[in-house]
């Protein structure tokens, strides 16, 4: 399971403990990885690994040692009001208008329409990152919307299976929304735990896999790239299904728009692989909280100066920010990235507007299509 936990009282502390503990007992053997390939350098006969070391905060020991450090630590608190919303426009997430846009529902769950076609990533919308209902991390900022809220959804993209990036809730209120269950594109041997749940419109992919789909206004392709970090569900399957990231690509009206999920990471020389094969995005979702203590989190999640190295290393001319405001999770409050982001640009010498933290809710229109009648705008007028 995802080793995350919510800052609070020694008494919600020894609650999310238990939990984990529970879920020890009632766990099962890991089974072999029906996928492997020896000839591919992150596959293991029983699961995956990454493509470089990751040298700390990878044990057992060293995630009981960091508990040990939160129950005495008198960490800062948390300022959810410090996260700016609004009110989704549910009139134009509704409309298939076929603009290019992207919608933050909170933590890495976020809407994009892309050609007329609603895609979700890592759907969370519930109340709790955990596997239990009574115990761990606790939303701290309400969902802009619902899953029944939502516009039909038509792809849903699964970045890993830790329990703050792949809700059971939210995956079943999808797979019965009316209209038909969306496709669930998802890491290597996650197919089986959708299917174990009900799930069976699933689309599995291992790293540099691509599939086009058809979308109203064209074809949409999905790629699935590397990231740097791990996946479990229980006590007994680390790493024994797949993570990583998305590459969104498609044609609207005549010109190539691309679109990259970096999904759950540390750093490491992936992503200027990544910057060198796609050559550049016109939107990265790049994860910027949840990495204290640093000691323990950075093989795992980047902070948020390695976030703005991921968006030069993939050469974003957009990127927003994501994996913050949510559930506390580390030791940072969910509302770092507030102050740290700005500070992280400005070391960096990167531009306000090319990396910003997305308003809760808000729809951000990255490129409007061009409707029948209409002309398209010439050198140096607006979309």
């Amino acid at each position: 399971m995802s080793r995350t936990h919510i800052a609070g009282s020694p008494r919600r502390h020894l609650a999310a403990l238990l939990a984990v503990l529970l879920l020890s007992l009632l766990a099962g053997c890991t089974t072999p990885n029906t996928a492997f390939d020896p000839r591919k350098p992150h596959h293991r006969p029983d699961g995956f690994q990454n493509l470089h070391p990751s040298p700390h905060g990878t044990d057992n020991v060293s995630f009981w040692r960091w508990q040990w450090e939160r129950w005495r630590a008198d960490l800062p608190p948390d300022r959810p009001e410090r996260v700016a919303r609004e009110a989704p426009d549910t009139a134009l997430l509704n409309s298939r208008h076929g603009h290019l846009t992207v919608t933050w529902l909170g933590h890495s769950t976020a809407l994009w329409q892309v050609n007329g076609l609603n895609i979700l990533t890592d759907p969370h919308l519930g109340p709790r990152a955990s596997p239990v209902s009574f115990a761990g991390p606790e939303r701290l900022t309400a969902a802009p919307l619902t899953a029944a809220q939502l516009p039909h959804i038509d792809v849903v993209l699964i970045s890993h299976n830790h329990y703050d990036h792949l809700d059971e809730g939210t995956v079943k209120a999808l797979a019965r929304q009316p209209g038909g269950s969306p496709l669930f594109v998802v890491p290597l041997g996650v197919e089986r735990w959708m299917a174990d749940h009900g799930i069976t419109r699933t689309q599995r992919m291992d790293w540099w896999d691509h599939r086009t789909l058809p979308a109203p206004a064209g074809a949409v392709t999905l790629h699935f790239v590397p990231s740097h970090h791990w996946s479990s569900r229980t006590p007994w399957d680390r790493s024994a299904t797949l993570w990583g990231g998305f590459v969104v690509q498609a044609m609207m009206d005549g010109q190539p728009v691309s679109l990259y999920f970096a999904g759950d990471t540390g750093y490491a020389p992936d992503f200027a692989e990544i910057g060198r094969r796609f050559g550049g995005f016109d939107l990265s979702m790049i994860p910027v909280g949840c990495y204290l203590p640093r000691w323990f989190m950075a093989a795992q999640h980047v902070n948020e100066e390695e976030a703005v190295r991921i968006h030069r290393d993939v050469k974003s001319r957009l990127s927003i920010g994501v994996h913050w405001g949510t559930f506390r999770l580390c030791d940072d409050p969910i509302d770092t990235p507030i102050d740290g982001l700005p500070a992280a640009r400005e070391r960096l010498q990167v531009p306000a507007e090319a990396f910003v933290l997305p308003v809760l809710g808000q729809t951000r229109v990255l490129r409007r299509a061009v409707l029948a009648g209409e002309n398209r705008p010439g050198p140096g007028q607006q979309q």
